[in-house]
């Protein structure tokens, strides 16, 4: 178990996943589908942001390739985050972001694995995590190197099976599967210590038999590295990122701020959200 304060990796040269861009693209989705969730998606735009240049792998560009890596998003109501990047991939197009969570959207408000490019059906807490130790068990008996990232909320590590899940990766030494803590401090109905307190989660999770590191996670350098490091830490042990970030990040009046859990943008406050990330020039 350490932290990772002064990266070494690289983050590469590609201009796509721009944080600012990805969470206009957040807020575009969920204005024109007048819908929430939006603070929980902008704490791990830097998370994804970083997987999908730098470590996430879709021969072709295809996101059903056979040989892709996996990203399991258990945290399923973060979903327009993981929309934004399919945007950037091409995988969605503008129509689909000014169409969001109108009648005929095939985009829901949850993780659905309906929608190509979304691994799993989320938003039953605990559970996708679960799906994701399965499927890293599946590609260890082929013996193939694709690789699993799932990323959970903390307040979500109140729920049993992501433990019963941990105990099993450890158990088969999967090894191919990193976990991801998007660790803001919130949950629907308040702070994670208030309603039921965590603990050391670093400590908790190399208890488990991880390999183990903390991050800002909303430096993408760092994080970078960090993925970089856990990769490198060789065989026979899961992998556990505990990645700290703000709820809300990018847009002040919403950071740390619970109630943009569950609040709906109007025209004034999409426009000063714009605002905030200095795209005042984006479509309104």
């Amino acid at each position: 178990m350490s932290s990772v304060a002064t990266p070494q990796a690289q983050t590469g040269t590609d201009q796509r996943f721009a944080p600012a861009r990805m969470r206009c693209t957040v807020l575009e989705m969920a204005y024109a589908g007048s819908t929430v969730h939006i603070a929980c998606a902008f704490s791990i735009i830097e998370l994804v942001t970083v997987l999908y240049r730098n470590h996430l792998r879709y021969p072709g560009n295809d996101p059903r390739a056979e040989g892709r890596d996996y990203l399991v998003l258990s945290k399923g109501h973060g979903v327009m985050a993981q929309y934004a990047c399919m945007h950037e991939l091409g995988w969605l197009d503008d129509s689909h972001i000014q169409g969001y969570f109108k009648d005929g959207s095939e985009l829901k408000g949850l993780s659905d694995s309906r929608v190509a490019g979304l691994e799993v059906t989320s938003g039953s807490l605990g559970h996708g995590f679960s799906v994701g130790v399965g499927i890293a068990m599946g590609l260890k008996r082929k013996g193939t190197d694709q690789k699993v990232y799932a990323i959970v909320g903390d307040g979500e590590l109140n729920e049993g099976p992501i433990w019963e899940g941990a105990l099993v990766a450890a158990h088969h030494r999967m090894d191919n599967l990193m976990l991801i803590v998007d660790k803001n401090g919130f949950q629907a109905m308040g702070t994670t210590d208030d309603v039921l307190a965590l603990g050391d989660l670093s400590a908790k999770f190399t208890s488990f038999g991880f390999e183990t590191l903390e991050v800002d996670g909303h430096d993408e350098e760092a994080v970078d590295a960090a993925i970089c490091r856990l990769w490198a830490t060789g065989p026979g042990k899961p992998k556990a990122l505990i990645a700290r970030t703000v709820k809300g990040k990018g847009v002040p009046f919403m950071e740390s701020d619970n109630r943009w859990h569950y609040t709906r943008l109007n025209p004034q406050t999409f426009a000063e959200a714009i605002d905030a990330l200095g795209l005042s020039g984006a479509s309104k």
